[in-house]
C-alpha cells in the first residue's frame, strides 16, 4: 500500500497535507514505508485525527 492511498483511506487529503506540512508528511511517509500500516496507525492514532481535521478529504 502506498502512503497516499493510506491517507485517502483515513480520509486525509494527501496533496494538501504535503503542501501545508511537508516536513511532517515526509517524516510520516518514511516511517510508513518501514513498518506495517496497522503499526503506523497505532503509533500516530491521535495525530492522525488532528491531521484529518486540518486536511479532510472531501
Amino acid at each position: 500500500m502506498e502512503f497516499d492511498d493510506y491517507l485517502a483511506q483515513k480520509n486525509i487529503n494527501a496533496v494538501f497535507f504535503r503542501q501545508q506540512e511537508p516536513e511532517i508528511y515526509e517524516e510520516w511517509k518514511q516511517l510508513f514505508e518501514q513498518i506495517h500500516p496497522e503499526s503506523f496507525t497505532a503509533q500516530k492514532k491521535f495525530l492522525l485525527n488532528d491531521i484529518r481535521r486540518k486536511f479532510q478529504l472531501r
